[in-house]
């Protein structure tokens, strides 16, 4: 259910002062405890701006934001890639981490908002990886294959709300056949994407799909005797990611293992 479309959260809007609503008391809390410093996860210790576009920003401050990733995240790191390419870099949380955790590498970051390409050099500032992170606007097929180009072990991690189906296609561009590549699948954007996706890859990579699982009280690591008394609408409401479906992902491994000798 989404909080914002409840009786009892537009009463409490109507009725109470904003310092002392359960969301403002349970998001303000996720600010302070954090420092504005992710608190958990594969991207702990990165210090975030103030902050994001496009996604939810209190999951990503407490590190459970696209939790079903984080085991991907770690194999992507382990395959101590050269080059990776974010396609949809929104304020940079994948961008920045990554970096951040793949010291060697070269990062490229497209998002085509100009907001966040500022909060993605704000915060590739804060965390002192501006060298080796370049932050470009739109990516066409074009873009794509230039990057892929120059690198041995790619990976590309894509959020483009359906424009995947037009970006990630090996016949158009020819370094993703050895690529790893994780991407979020936009159902709801363009239907059968997904399948469109696995067809184009099967002959190269093995694909495992990871689905979106649900958000509890228990992901709020502050919890007390007030967090404990709200409805779950109101306790979950720092943690939830209020998709407009529920997601999924595909994580597509290359064969031959990847990469060019």
């Amino acid at each position: 259910m989404n909080l914002r479309d409840t009786w009892l959260h537009r009463t409490a809007r109507a009725l109470v002062p904003r310092g002392l609503r359960p969301t403002e008391i349970l998001t303000g809390t996720v600010v302070r405890r954090t420092g504005e410093t992710v608190a958990a996860g594969p991207f702990r210790g990165m210090k975030y701006v103030s902050s994001g576009i496009y996604s939810v920003y209190y999951p990503k401050l407490l590190g459970v934001y696209e939790r079903e990733l984080h085991p991907v995240v770690e194999a992507i790191c382990r395959l101590a890639p050269d080059r990776i390419i974010d396609v949809g870099a929104a304020e940079g949380y994948y961008a920045v981490g990554l970096r951040l955790r793949n010291p060697a590498a070269t990062v490229v970051a497209f998002e085509q908002e100009e907001a966040g390409r500022q909060l993605i050099g704000e915060m590739a500032a804060r965390n002192g990886v501006t060298d080796r992170l370049c932050i470009r606007g739109r990516c066409e097929p074009a873009d794509l294959h230039t990057e892929l180009t120059a690198a041995r072990r790619p990976v590309v991690v894509c959020d483009v709300e359906g424009y995947e189906s037009m970006l990630l296609d090996p016949a158009a561009v020819a370094g993703l056949a050895a690529a790893h590549v994780l991407v979020e699948v936009h159902e709801f954007v363009v239907p059968g994407v997904g399948e469109l996706i696995r067809e184009r890859f099967r002959p190269t990579h093995r694909i495992e799909e990871i689905k979106q699982t649900d958000r509890t009280r228990a992901d709020y690591p502050y919890l007390s005797w007030f967090t404990r008394l709200l409805p779950r609408a109101y306790a979950t409401c720092a943690v939830e990611e209020y998709r407009p479906a529920r997601m999924s992902w595909l994580w597509l491994e290359p064969l031959a293992g990847g990469g060019r000798k």
